[in-house]
């Protein structure tokens, strides 16, 4: 793995489930570096460098993004439609990590491009092994285009 491109931002609303996730990463066997925002608006933010996220450099874009769907002034959905439109953020992964297991949820957000849907798991150990298995996938098996 290449530790420099081993970087995710999570956008989740609940303070606590980023807690948890960012617990969860610190124990998979190669933990990446996680950014966390709160919404989807933020989250545009942080990928276009804008307000508090301006300090950034612009190169260093996520390898992945970790979507929450439900999220007050802009939602997974929304956040996820404006990434696969932008042709500077359209080949950064998308997966969707949520609590909701709507066929309708993840049916609209594949046909939007998210690359995987993710029910959020109920114990932290489970969160564990999904994480881990998230991120030897996207960072040892697959291969992502430079940002």
């Amino acid at each position: 793995m290449e530790s420099e491109r081993m970087n995710i931002v999570l956008a989740d609303d609940d303070a606590d489930d980023r807690l948890l996730v960012r617990d969860a990463l610190a124990e998979t066997q190669a933990p990446p570096q996680l950014d966390c925002v709160e919404d989807g608006e933020a989250l545009m933010d942080y990928l276009h460098r804008r307000g508090k996220y301006e300090h950034l450099p612009a190169a260093q874009q996520p390898r992945i993004i970790l979507l929450d769907l439900n999220m007050p002034r802009k939602d997974g959905r929304e956040a996820l439609k404006e990434i696969k439109d932008d042709p500077n953020l359209r080949q950064i992964p998308v997966v969707i990590l949520t609590t909701s297991n709507a066929m309708e949820d993840i049916q609209r957000t594949y046909d939007l491009g998210a690359s995987s849907f993710l029910i959020k798991p109920r114990n932290f150990e489970s969160l564990v092994k999904t994480l881990d298995t998230l991120v030897r996938y996207w960072f040892d098996t697959c291969r992502l285009p430079k940002s």
